[in-house]
């Protein structure tokens, strides 16, 4: 008898007995073995649909529900501002504002807030009327702005637990991490250790530094000057790399090279963010190794290398008695080694890591860097386009220093000079506003916030408020600092360029010190003026920038 093959069966053999009753149970086994495939098939199917669905209904929650409900909740209140636009709210119509805004230079005047802030310089002509209190759409977030003191007090002082700083394109974390960009009990750990580091007398200390950056910065500029003691100057560049030598010195010491080669590569980095900025960020693009990824994760690797290296060294150094404690990044991990002991060292999450103070010399390098080399460029601008000004502050210099080079002591006796930089603070801040989302239900004057709510604090808008500093407010006037900042203007909570409460600039001191010192160098050897081919054009980069350089006329004295 011939033997019976049957689909996905194996070959039966030889059977003498066999019938019509096995064909039927070959099919049955056949039909319950597509049953079960159609089941599988379905439950897939179903599977996929599920996923689906709830996939769509979460970004139609974020994208259309939420936005919605928030919108009512903020207008019962009483609240106005824009009405949400799917899917990016006010997103499109604020990159054409600015790119409008920087199509041509302004006229020669520090009204700079159309410029410089284009949409809440619109949103307020619009909206704000008399409310201090206003929103627009950040994509689907809703985001409040806010011009009332007593509300701006109370962001910036609050407990922690209400208020944190949003969440942004991760590119961030390759130029900017640290204090700053945390909260609760990690922010406060991280705030007493690095606090004694930037303590007046240990910034003493750091004066041969910032001398020797100053000595190289004059040499500099009277052989641009040559022998006719006269030159037209781009200063923008010239102070970055200024600044970039004080941190490199300053923060490293005898590892001045290699913090000068990390400044190199934190500003290319920083130049790689600027671009991220420009163009929608997709989540989980960082992971695309495209040719600026790729570049992004080689400057972080060197970065973290070369920051290793040195923080093993100055720890070996001090195992071996051999630190003088005279730079930043001794200081820090001299202070965070006295934490550790005051605390115990079998304490857990005791001190910083090394990963932490890494993170922390790369707030260093930005924030050090871009205070002080805007604050210097817009101070040399503002004095150029206002010479009487320049001719008091350099009396003032020559009266405390005469041709001998500044010391700390005599820097704290520059009162017009502090007054100069101050109204330069307030009229170009490095910083133009600052942002917090509630992380929680929360209680602002007589409104109530839900949680996931952005709240700004327009720096630059507070700063040129007339209703606040009075008619003069867009114009430049030291003289309303002369007794100091409290009374230069109804409130003093108006005024913040460091920020204001628990979280102000660790770095104030330092920054202020190092561009007083500087300022004080080029007054006693130089005098500024506008050139012809200087084009005022501030604009908002990560900071508040000259957008083609400041280019002046030096005269040597």
């Amino acid at each position: 008898m011939k033997t019976l093959n049957y689909p996905h069966q194996q070959s039966p053999g030889p059977r003498s007995d066999f019938n019509k009753t096995d064909i039927h149970e070959v099919w049955r086994l056949e039909e319950l073995k597509g049953g079960r495939m159609a089941l599988n098939i379905w439950w897939t199917f179903m599977m996929a649909a599920a996923f689906a669905a709830s996939v769509v209904g979460s970004v139609a929650e974020l994208l259309w529900l939420r936005p919605r409900r928030l919108e009512r909740r903020l207008r019962a209140q009483g609240l106005i501002g824009s009405r949400y636009r799917f899917p990016f709210g006010d997103v499109r119509d604020d990159a054409k504002l600015f790119h409008e805004a920087r199509r041509n230079p302004m006229p020669l005047s520090h009204r700079i807030v159309p410029r410089v802030a284009p949409q809440l310089h619109l949103a307020w002509e619009l909206y704000g009327g008399e409310s201090k209190v206003l929103f627009t759409w950040m994509g689907p977030y809703p985001q409040i702005m806010i011009m009332d003191p007593e509300m701006v007090k109370e962001v910036l002082s609050t407990k922690f637990g209400n208020f944190e700083k949003p969440q942004t394109n991760p590119f961030v974390n390759y130029v900017i991490s640290g204090v700053g960009s945390y909260e609760g009990e990690k922010w406060a750990k991280h705030r007493r250790i690095i606090g004694p580091a930037f303590h007046l007398e240990k910034l003493k200390m750091m004066i041969p530094a910032f001398s020797t950056c100053c000595d190289e910065l004059i040499s500099r500029w009277e052989d641009y000057t040559g022998s006719r003691g006269v030159c037209e100057l781009d200063v923008w560049p010239e102070f970055q790399i200024f600044a970039g030598d004080i941190i490199s010195r300053a923060a490293f010491g005898n590892n001045y090279k290699d913090g000068r080669r990390i400044f190199e590569l934190q500003l290319e980095q920083i130049d790689l963010l600027v671009q991220s900025f420009q163009s929608l960020y997709i989540p989980g693009l960082r992971f695309i190794p495209t040719r600026k990824n790729k570049r992004r994760k080689e400057i972080h690797r060197e970065v973290i290398t070369l920051l290793k290296s040195m923080i093993k060294q100055r720890e070996l150094a001090m195992r071996n008695g051999e630190s003088n404690s005279d730079d930043l990044l001794s200081l820090l991990i001299e202070s965070n080694l006295s934490y550790f002991q005051e605390r115990g060292a079998h304490s857990p999450n005791v001190g910083l890591t090394t990963e932490d103070v890494i993170d922390e010399c790369k707030v260093f390098y930005f924030a050090g860097h871009e205070t002080a080399s805007i604050l210097l460029t817009w101070t040399l601008i503002a004095l150029s386009m206002h010479q009487n000004w320049q001719a008091r502050a350099r009396e003032e210099v020559m009266k405390v220093f005469g041709q001998n080079k500044p010391n700390i002591e005599g820097l704290n006796e520059l009162k017009i000079l502090t007054m100069i930089l101050l109204e330069v603070l307030r009229l170009y801040p490095p910083a133009t506003w600052l942002v917090r989302k509630t992380c929680k239900e929360t209680k602002l004057g007589k409104f109530a916030f839900p949680a996931g709510v952005l709240v700004a604090l327009p720096i630059i808008l507070l700063h040129h408020s007339r209703e606040y500093w009075g008619e003069d407010a867009e114009e430049f006037n030291p003289n309303r600092f002369a007794e100091g900042v409290s009374k230069a203007t109804k409130n003093q909570l108006v005024f913040f360029p460091f920020g204001w409460g628990p979280r102000i600039c660790l770095g104030q001191s330092f920054a202020l010190t190092e561009v007083k010192l500087v300022l004080a160098r080029i007054l006693q050897r130089f005098s500024a003026e506008l050139s012809p081919s200087y084009a005022h054009e501030p604009c908002l980069v990560l900071t508040l920038q000259p957008q083609n350089g400041a280019q002046l006329i030096l005269k040597k004295l």
